[in-house]
């Protein structure tokens, strides 16, 4: 099948700011050395408090997605609240380890990102099922190269504004150096106000403004 060999193309941030968190990704899926897809959704509404990056195998991370959108809106059914960040988090952690998907486990790297009364947050998920919460995450085919615009940029307590800019140019140095990520960004944004998508003339002119060019 076509999903199994969209395996590892991709690039998926998330970042932690003073007004909640950013999530970012390319939108090039590869099979082989082909570039099988240019507008592939690896960012995923889970709520408008959540949201989830995928990378990996296009089939299991688009059934985790929907998995994960039901088991939230369960959860806020019954208790009439939303689900805090950690608690998706360990959920997401949960049905990761109980097996399932395409190969026998779920072939995926995710971040799971956003806002609750504590703040904002994310958390690393590996396809094991680990969780681990961090300032920044980085996952996919490019994250190297994202790494070292975060590891280099991020301060802590820094803004909405700011973390934009750093996972634009994340994204950036990732496409430049990774031939399975490209084709585009998609970059959101989970605050106080909801979850919400930057337009690309957005994202452009703050390229344009770092002296970027693109693509």
């Amino acid at each position: 099948m076509e999903n199994e060999e969209l395996k590892k193309g991709t690039t998926t941030i998330g970042i932690v700011n003073t007004d909640g968190v950013v999530l970012a990704s390319e939108h090039r899926a590869t099979m082989g050395n082909i570039i099988a897809h240019k507008e592939v959704q690896k960012v995923f509404k889970i709520d408008d408090n959540l949201g989830l990056t995928v990378a990996g195998l296009v089939g299991d991370a688009q059934l985790l997605a929907r998995y994960m959108k039901a088991e939230v809106e369960l959860y806020k059914l019954k208790r009439g609240a939303p689900m805090t960040v950690k608690s998706a988090a360990t959920l997401l952690s949960n049905i990761l380890r109980g097996g399932g998907g395409s190969q026998g486990y779920y072939y995926v790297g995710l971040i799971l990102g956003g806002v609750d009364k504590e703040g904002g947050h994310v958390f690393g998920v590996d396809a094991a099922g680990g969780s681990i919460q961090d300032n920044y995450v980085a996952v996919g085919s490019g994250s190297l190269m994202a790494y070292g615009v975060l590891e280099d940029q991020y301060k802590k307590g820094m803004s909405m504004n700011d973390a934009i800019d750093i996972a634009v140019r994340g994204l950036n140095a990732a496409m430049k150096r990774d031939s399975a990520s490209g084709d585009g960004m998609t970059i959101i944004t989970i605050s106080k106000d909801g979850y919400k998508e930057l337009p690309e003339q957005d994202w452009m002119k703050r390229l344009n403004r770092m002296g970027i060019k693109f693509p």
